[in-house]
């Protein structure tokens, strides 16, 4: 059974990451929000770790991870305050040609609006999508941050 605030460690090639279940969203499914850093041995002192800002916000499948041992659930931690409430979310559909989002969408968990170009600021906004634990470990090695995103 996942809980709101449970902490989860998933195995990368930079050790254990780390990230907390936040709740259910309609239409998308489980929120979580990735911490920062790997720890290949120690982890520091989880009230720490949990207060820090949000490396990145994704949808993952928390429950069938866990059913399926890609994940463990380590803690359950209050949800800081700072993240209590679920971020606004941009998405767009890429255009095949060129790569990039022509126009960009904002959306709040219940309403989505067209906002065309994003500004830099917009653009720490964190994407809409949900991930798999192969896209997940992928993105934490990789340092991903959704202003990085090239789209």
């Amino acid at each position: 059974m996942v809980k709101t605030g449970d902490v989860f460690a998933i195995t990368t090639s930079k050790g254990e990451a780390y990230f907390q279940y936040v709740g259910k969203m309609p239409l998308m499914g489980s929120l979580i929000r990735v911490l920062p850093g790997t720890y290949p041995s120690e982890v520091p002192p989880w009230e720490t770790l949990v207060e820090r800002e949000t490396n990145f916000w994704v949808f993952f499948p928390v429950g069938a991870a866990l059913k399926r041992e890609l994940v463990r659930k380590v803690k359950n931690c209050a949800i800081p305050e700072h993240a209590k409430s679920p971020p606004v979310f941009r998405a767009g559909v890429v255009d095949p040609d060129t790569g990039k989002v022509e126009t960009w969408w904002l959306w709040d968990g219940e309403k989505e609006w067209p906002v065309g170009e994003i500004s830099d600021e917009q653009r720490k906004l964190p994407i809409r999508g949900a991930w798999n634990d192969t896209l997940l470990i992928q993105r934490i090695e990789e340092g991903w941050l959704p202003e990085k995103d090239p789209h």
